[in-house]
């Protein structure tokens, strides 16, 4: 079913709309919440708890052309509220690795007023991401968005950890510079 439709069976709240989400996105939603918890029963309750969310918010919003975009966020939001709230210590260490390695090239500053241009920041990362070829980029994408971890990064590329490490290095540092460039304050 397309996207555009299961949109209208939430505007209409129609329950099927659920089923075809999970029909069509289920396997997906869950791999990425299981990359986030690591844990299959807590992969399973963020996937369902998409869907509960998706049903709250898609009246206001209207996700026709972005659906799977949409979900994704959800997923990966609750997914990563579960790890804090379980205080996984293990995997609090692993997302803390990850968001050291992204602070040397966004700024993230404490203060309210810094933080309402997050929209124009997350706009000026996205047309990064649209200057790296494909491969580097899908590897920045599971790195960062994903939180997949460097092994399984290189395996599913075919590449040793090695160019990994230095291409996901490269591409934060380049990061950096457009950032710079774009008028961010690092």
């Amino acid at each position: 079913m397309e996207d555009a439709k299961i949109v209208d069976l939430y505007l209409r709240r129609d329950e099927t709309a659920i089923a075809c989400t999970g029909e069509k996105f289920g396997r997906r939603l869950r791999s990425l919440a299981y990359g986030i918890v690591q844990d299959r029963q807590t992969a399973e309750e963020c996937e369902n708890d998409t869907y509960l969310k998706a049903w709250n918010s898609i009246p206001p919003h209207e996700p026709r052309t972005y659906l799977y975009a949409f979900l994704a966020r959800i997923t990966r939001h609750i997914s990563l509220n579960r790890c804090r709230e379980q205080n996984r210590l293990k995997r609090r260490a692993y997302l803390c690795e990850l968001t050291a390695e992204m602070e040397e090239c966004i700024p993230a500053p404490d203060d309210v007023a810094c933080r309402a241009d997050d929209r124009a920041l997350g706009e000026a990362i996205n047309g990064f991401l649209g200057t790296l070829s494909e491969e580097k980029r899908n590897m920045f994408l599971r790195r960062y968005w994903y939180l997949d971890p460097v092994a399984e990064i290189a395996g599913r590329f075919g590449a040793s950890e090695s160019k990994v490490k230095t291409t996901l290095y490269r591409c934060r540092a380049q990061l950096r510079k457009y950032l710079e460039k774009g008028g961010y304050v690092l």
